[in-house]
């Protein structure tokens, strides 16, 4: 007689369970669904905070100031240059000056301190690129740097070798190792 009743009790606990999995599940995908919509976006696309709030969305894109205007060595050095503290004064010393953002590299200035960018573009240590090859091809900063006038903080990118060469080949250009990168 008790194993009939057993029988009889198995479909109710099997449906209790099903239930509770399923409320476990559905409460487990909303959990998963708030984390990731609060830790990922909007921060996860945009770069590295940088000590004063430097936009080029606006200085590119707005005001289509040239990148070699303040990356002034880009076009004749293998190292593009950060823009001295006297570079950013050359207009901010007139322009919205009393800005909060602006007095902050006045401080730097009157002190004599460079201002601290964080690097945002990194190649491997034994990769060397010249960018005054690049300027001097017509190569697009926006090609290798992406859309930086869209841009207020840049995502920072780590440059592969694959990328180089995908473009290397697109464009018929040189694709001797030692020649072109790794001398």
């Amino acid at each position: 007689m008790t194993a009939l009743a057993d029988q009889k009790n198995e479909p109710r606990k099997a449906g209790k369970n099903a239930l509770l999995i399923f409320w476990m599940g559905l409460i487990f995908v909303f959990v998963a669904g708030f984390l990731i919509f609060f830790y990922i976006p909007p921060a996860a696309d945009i770069g590295a905070a940088q000590p004063i709030a430097f936009s080029h969305r606006v200085h590119a894109g707005i005001k289509n100031i040239q990148c070699q205007f303040c990356h002034s060595y880009v076009g004749r050095s293998s190292f593009p240059g950060i823009p001295p503290v006297e570079k950013c004064l050359y207009c901010h010393k007139y322009v919205i000056a009393n800005h909060p953002e602006i007095q902050k590299e006045h401080m730097y200035f009157n002190t004599k301190t460079p201002t601290p960018w964080k690097k945002v573009f990194y190649l491997p240590e034994h990769v060397f690129f010249n960018h005054q090859r690049h300027i001097k091809k017509d190569i697009a900063c926006q090609e290798c740097h992406g859309p930086v006038e869209t841009m207020d903080r840049l995502k920072g990118k780590k440059f592969k070798m694959g990328f180089c060469i995908t473009c290397h080949k697109a464009r018929g250009a040189n694709l001797d190792c030692w020649l072109a990168c790794h001398n």
